[in-house]
């Protein structure tokens, strides 16, 4: 009999289907290159645990493919957004290719637009209302709480961006052989992180599992870490959680803390201006509370047990693929911690009852 599948067996097959989603490059995405408008836009529609992946891939796509990203939520841009552009290249990502109003947005946009559907099944709903389809090669994910699924996305985005930046000739030869190394050594330090991860749960475990209020801060492409760091602990940990830009924090939400919130600082490679406003910010903090924990891939060793550090992760816009990981391993450790089983479904009349997908999800 098949063991029936969890967040945590899907966690654990990300390092060996992302390296093989890697080696797929560049086939996967040159399927999707053909017949590209001569567009320095690109729109990305999302919402979930996909616009948080576009937010984690945007800033490397930027710097590869050199155009300006602009991500919206689908059903604020269905219903609120007056003018459309043309002639620009659309992503509509949904990972079960079911979402009712990434689906519906990309059937307003004019006919002119190339609209790539972003997705781990290729013939799934979204794809009819799509020019292309970019597989991200993860398949389907049978639990409600996607680990594997996203990881595959923000990849899949990011291989995008390399490959577009070598179509429009911005990107040589031996660049793209450098970045695909580069992916190769972050993707083949997942398992470590888990590992690691699991034993800096176990040495926090009582104060995690205690916490009713998480939060995490992060700048640049770390942000979009953050904001699935808020999706996942509220979907799975079930108090309330936020992921909030580093400036952002210090426009307000620093004057909601209180001594027993339990706050992520994720380090990340930044230039020193950035750098030093993150640890002003975490030695005041500590003054706050001391339930204060470092998520670092910049750091050698820790230097007590709220430190969790990863392997080294040079390149800050390519930190979220690893960077992601501990808090996907958090998730199934602190909820059960928490005495909640995130086996056993709730609410499966949800998304029927909103129209929110396009049909019941097959969820084990």
């Amino acid at each position: 009999m098949t063991e029936k599948p969890t967040m945590l067996s899907y966690i654990k097959e990300e390092q060996a289907t992302l390296l093989k989603a890697l080696n797929q490059y560049p086939k996967n995405i040159d399927v999707v290159l053909n017949h590209l408008p001569q567009s320095q836009q690109l729109l990305v529609l999302a919402t979930g645990s996909s616009i948080n992946a576009a937010l984690s891939a945007k800033y490397y796509i930027e710097s590869k493919a050199q155009l300006q990203i602009d991500i919206q939520e689908p059903y604020n841009y269905l219903n609120y957004v007056k003018h459309q552009a043309t002639q620009q290249i659309v992503l509509g990502i949904s990972q079960s290719g079911q979402s009712t109003a990434t689906i519906e947005a990309l059937q307003t946009l004019p006919a002119d637009n190339l609209k790539i559907a972003v997705t781990s099944i290729p013939d799934s709903e979204i794809t009819a209302v799509t020019d292309a389809t970019l597989d991200i090669l993860s398949g389907r994910e049978r639990v409600g709480y996607v680990t594997l699924g996203f990881s595959a996305t923000v990849l899949a985005l990011m291989l995008f961006g390399l490959r577009l930046g070598v179509k429009k000739g911005l990107i040589s030869s031996e660049q793209e052989q450098s970045e695909l190394a580069e992916f190769e050594k972050i993707i083949l330090a997942i398992d470590e992180t888990i590992e690691r991860t699991t034993a800096f749960f176990h040495k926090n475990a009582l104060e995690l599992s205690e916490s009713q209020r998480f939060m995490s801060i992060a700048y640049g492409s770390a942000f979009g870490t953050a904001k699935e760091m808020e999706t996942k602990f509220s979907e799975t940990i079930r108090v309330p959680s936020q992921g909030i830009d580093l400036e952002a924090f210090m426009h307000g939400p620093y004057l909601e803390m209180q001594p027993d919130y339990r706050l992520f600082f994720l380090d990340t490679p930044a230039n020193a201006a950035v750098t030093e406003k993150a640890y002003l910010l975490k030695k005041y903090e500590e003054k706050v509370t001391p339930y204060i924990y470092l998520v670092s891939v910049t750091k050698e060793q820790a230097t007590n047990d709220r430190e969790l550090i990863l392997p080294k992760v040079a390149d800050d816009e390519k930190a979220p693929l690893l960077l992601i990981v501990p808090f996907q391993v958090l998730c199934w450790y602190v909820s059960r911690g928490k005495g909640i089983d995130i086996t056993q479904r709730i609410f499966t009349d949800f998304a029927q009852s909103v129209k929110s997908k396009t049909t019941v999800q097959d969820y084990v």
